[in-house]
């Protein structure tokens, strides 16, 4: 077995998903199984349980997989020595929204690049609803996210920016808001929702609040799809401040007064705190802390 096959295991034993490991690792689902196929050859033991509609780990595969992280955490430990001077290598995967690939991670993978010229960074940029579960389930080892308030165990999360929580509307197209005196009649005014994330349920909660059922034209992926529609007319959006600030369609749009205000988004780095062992990670995060003041 090479290091390789143990990283898509590790990846698979977590992800207890065979598309999603797929995906994440950019390998097809039968080389996937193949690969499965071939340790459990080696180690003389099943190590997953399948069916269609379910994966999990024998207990042959739970012993594989604490040595799998021991065989993994050893590499790149031989990969940093071997880099001379204590230079650190290898790779960070980071995801976050196209919004905070451009104004939260300019100064912070700058300093990074300087002083750690060997790490590759490998970016990719998405619906900033799926930054947590992409790190949940160990596609990534960094994200930028809206931190819950309940925030997971097993991740350690460093805030960086709050911003609000606001409501917009169309600029060219007044007729989008239907008033009811002098609020907005939400049974007329048609709202462009978050597939899901937390600005969805916060949205969802403030309507469950008023207890008032929203027109909901469309339900899309991503803050910069919401603001696209709402220049165009189809509705009412909800974005978090920061993504106004930044988007190229901010003339089109207006924020409206409407109350209560929802609550703001507070920001944040997150990653797994298993993930603190390696050094490449250490590193990072004691840039984020510099800039960040925490």
């Amino acid at each position: 077995m090479n290091i390789r096959e143990i990283q898509l295991f590790q990846h698979l034993s977590d992800s207890l998903h065979f598309g999603r490991t797929s995906r994440a690792c950019n390998i097809t689902p039968s080389a996937l199984t193949r690969t499965v196929q071939r340790l459990e050859a080696e180690v003389g033991q099943q190590l997953f349980i399948r069916d269609n509609r379910s994966v999990s780990l024998t207990p042959a595969g739970e012993l594989f997989k604490k040595y799998g992280e021991e065989a993994i955490g050893r590499w790149q430990d031989l990969q940093n020595q071997l880099g001379g001077d204590n230079l650190l290598g290898g790779e960070i995967s980071l995801y976050c929204s196209v919004t905070a690939a451009y104004s939260i991670l300019p100064s912070i993978l700058g300093i990074f690049r300087k002083e750690y010229p060997s790490v590759h960074i490998n970016l990719q940029t998405g619906d900033a609803a799926q930054a947590l579960p992409k790190l949940l389930n160990n596609e990534v080892d960094v994200t930028i996210a809206a931190l819950p308030k309940n925030q997971p165990k097993t991740l350690s999360c460093l805030r960086i920016i709050e911003t609000p929580l606001v409501f917009i509307a169309p600029q060219s197209f007044p007729e989008t808001v239907v008033m009811k005196g002098r609020n907005i009649d939400w049974a007329r005014t048609p709202v462009i929702m978050a597939e899901q994330g937390l600005s969805r349920d916060r949205i969802d909660r403030w309507f469950s609040d008023k207890k008032t059922q929203p027109n909901i034209y469309a339900q899309v992926a991503g803050n910069e799809a919401i603001i696209a529609m709402v220049s165009l007319g189809c509705g009412v959006g909800v974005v978090p401040h920061l993504v106004i600030e930044k988007s190229p369609m901010q003339n089109q749009i207006r924020i409206l007064d409407v109350t209560p205000q929802l609550t703001p988004f507070s920001i944040g780095i997150c990653t797994a705190r298993k993930n603190m062992a390696h050094p490449k990670i250490q590193a990072f995060w004691e840039i984020v802390k510099q800039e960040t003041g925490e």
